[in-house]
C-alpha cells in the first residue's frame, strides 16, 4: 500500500469520496462502488486506507510547539443556548496586539488538520481562533465519520451565527488589534462568503472550495475576497460564473484563483486529494492577503 502513489487512484475515486464526504454516499455505499476500482494491486480495504484522513504524520506545527501559545478557549453561543470551544493561538514572543484570523473546519468539526491551520496561522504573527461548531453535541468525536453525522444534526445558520460569535470574541480579545479576517475550508468556505455578507466590517475574507452566497446576499459585501478554487470541483465551481458577476457589478474587491487539474480539499494535507503544490501557493497568497488587509 506504501508504494501506491496518488496517480495510480482513478480520478472517479476522488469524485466518489467528494460525494462521501459532503453525505451524497453513506459509508456503505461508498465502499461499494469503491469495489469498482479495486483492480491493479488496489483492494478495497486499501481504497479506503488511502483515502482517509491521515492526521498522525501530517501535522506541520506541532500541538506544543515552543513559540505559541496554544489553547482552548470558550465564548458564547448566541443560539446554541450555551459555549463554543475553540483553540485560540499566537506567538508567545509578540510584545503587542496583532490582527486576528478566524480559521472555519469543514464538514466534520474541529479535527487535527483545522487546529493545525490554527497554528499555522498563528506561526505567521497572527493570534488566530479555530471554533468547533459541534461543541453543543460533545465536540469532534474524534474521527471524521462521526464528526459528519453530527455536523447534519445543527443547522448551518445557527453555526453561522457561532462564528460571527467567534469573529467578535476575537476582534475584543486583549492581544487582539480590532482587525479581523476569516479563513474556511468545504464548508467553511461557505461560512467565510457569509460572513463576508453579514459583518461589513469584516477585515478581510478567503473561502477555500466554499459554496457562494446567493445574488442578493453577494450585493452587500464589503470585505475583499480571495476566493480558492480547485479545477476539478465541478460541484462548487458550478456557482462560480454567477458569483463573479455579481461581484463585477457591485465592485466588490476581490481575487480568484482557481488551480488547475487539483480537487476539492486540495489544501488539506491529510487525504490524497492534497496538492502540494497548489496548497503551498495558495496558503502563501492567503498569509499575503491577510498581511495586505489586516497589517495595513
Amino acid at each position: 500500500m506504501k508504494d501506491i502513489k496518488k496517480e495510480d487512484i482513478n480520478q472517479d475515486v476522488f469524485d466518489l469520496y467528494d460525494d462521501y464526504a459532503h453525505n451524497k454516499l453513506n459509508r456503505k455505499q461508498f465502499i461499494e462502488k469503491l469495489g469498482l476500482y479495486a483492480v491493479g494491486g488496489l483492494t478495497v480495504s486499501s481504497l479506503l486506507s488511502i483515502m482517509s484522513p491521515n492526521y498522525l504524520d501530517t501535522l506541520l506545527v506541532k500541538p506544543d510547539d515552543p513559540t505559541l501559545d496554544s489553547s482552548y478557549i470558550t465564548y458564547a453561543s448566541p443560539k446554541g443556548g450555551g459555549t463554543i470551544k475553540g483553540l485560540l493561538s499566537q506567538p508567545k514572543a509578540n510584545k503587542t496586539k496583532l490582527p486576528g484570523v478566524i480559521v472555519v473546519h469543514e464538514n466534520r468539526g474541529l479535527n487535527p488538520y483545522i487546529e493545525d491551520v490554527g497554528r499555522r496561522t498563528a506561526k505567521e504573527n497572527f493570534i488566530s481562533l479555530a471554533p468547533d461548531a459541534l461543541t453543543p453535541l460533545g465536540g469532534y468525536p474524534g474521527n471524521d465519520d462521526q464528526g459528519r453525522a453530527l455536523q447534519k444534526q445543527r443547522d448551518r445558520n445557527e453555526m453561522l451565527e457561532d462564528f460571527i460569535a467567534a469573529y467578535r470574541y476575537l476582534k475584543n480579545h486583549k492581544n487582539c488589534d480590532g482587525n479581523v479576517g476569516v479563513v474556511g475550508f468545504c464548508f467553511g468556505g461557505w461560512i467565510s462568503n457569509m460572513m463576508a455578507v453579514r459583518l461589513p466590517d469584516l477585515g478581510a475574507a478567503v473561502p477555500y472550495y466554499g459554496r457562494q452566497p446567493s445574488d442578493e446576499d453577494t450585493a452587500k459585501i464589503k470585505a475583499p475576497l480571495l476566493l480558492q478554487y480547485g479545477e476539478l470541483d465541478t460541484r462548487v465551481n458550478a456557482g462560480w460564473p454567477d458569483f463573479e458577476k455579481v461581484l463585477k457589478a457591485n465592485n466588490i474587491e476581490y481575487t480568484a484563483y482557481i488551480y488547475p487539474e487539483v480537487n476539492h480539499g486540495f489544501h488539506n494535507n491529510t487525504t490524497p486529494r492534497y496538492d502540494k503544490e497548489a496548497a503551498q501557493l495558495s496558503w502563501e497568497r492567503t498569509i499575503a492577503f491577510f498581511i495586505t488587509h489586516l497589517k495595513a
